[in-house]
């Protein structure tokens, strides 16, 4: 857990419970190389980036399903003895060389670090999404806060109590 200290849930901060190790997505990239870096990071989604560093979308799971939505493509996939919806599986080598601006999601939600969790999690319950980035004044992203963050942090007020 990263909460720094057993505070009660509601005095916790997007700085103690958000995730430092920012996987970022050049803008300019292809969605076939954009799935990779996710993919090889182990996560659904990460802040978009310009050539400044500043945060301007985010990509994530949900992007490349609406990408395959607005493809047409086969709503059944055989997979052996494995079918799979489309919802499920994106064949990553079917993604196009499109650049990830292209699919991106422009409006995302961001915060500071000093947003309290109560806040974060509003957020998140409002505009039916699963992180918010963290950035600093610069509006460069300086970490996630994932929907697994937040439950982690009850979890952990609740061994605490």
């Amino acid at each position: 857990m990263k909460t720094a200290t057993m505070r009660p849930f509601v005095s916790l901060t997007a700085a103690d419970v958000m995730s430092r190790d920012v996987v970022v997505i050049p803008q300019h990239i292809s969605l076939r190389t954009a799935a990779h870096l996710l993919a090889n990071a182990h996560v659904t989604g990460a802040p978009v980036i310009d050539e400044r560093g500043v945060c301007i979308g985010v990509l994530s799971s949900t992007d490349f399903i609406h990408w395959a939505e607005k493809e047409h493509h086969p709503l059944i996939h055989s997979r052996g003895e494995c079918v799979c919806s489309e919802w499920q599986v994106v064949e990553v080598e079917d993604l196009p060389a499109d650049e990830v601006a292209d699919c991106m999601t422009r409006d995302l939600v961001t915060v500071t670090p000093s947003t309290p969790i109560t806040e974060l999690a509003r957020m998140m319950l409002d505009a039916h999404i699963h992180r918010v980035v963290v950035v600093n004044n610069d509006r460069r992203p300086v970490g996630i806060v994932s929907s697994t963050d937040v439950l982690a942090a009850v979890a952990d007020t609740d061994v605490a109590l």
